[in-house]
């Protein structure tokens, strides 16, 4: 059966999760997982934070970050989809750090 799901069982954070991953592209899953739990961990012993909520919010917005900004010169087709579906990454990548210097704020520890 070529659409067979399997499930493959993740830990970030010391959390375990089992996640619908079709078998090709399991070992994928796998390297996203460690990148996201490496994140939360870098996130968890800067900030001495223990709530995992905040730490998974913090660690999907650096990643979030990282991404954008490592698109930031997008080829001209990609700019074209951008401006198609309306889009205004500028604005967006500003929401983003804004949100990601709050949380940083809020999370500081005294």
């Amino acid at each position: 059966m070529p659409n067979e799901t399997n499930f493959l069982d993740i830990t970030l954070l010391g959390k375990e999760y089992r996640v619908a991953c079709p078998p090709e592209e399991r070992a994928a899953l796998l390297n996203a997982a460690a990148y996201v739990d490496g994140k939360m961990r870098d996130i968890a012993e800067k900030t001495k934070s223990n709530l995992a909520e905040r730490i998974a919010v913090m660690a999907a917005l650096n990643i979030a970050h990282e991404y954008l900004c490592a698109n930031q010169d997008a080829p001209a087709k990609d700019q074209k989809i951008e401006s198609e579906i309306t889009l205004d990454s500028d604005a967006f990548r500003r929401r983003i750090c804004h949100m990601e210097t709050e949380l940083e704020a809020v999370l500081k520890p005294d």
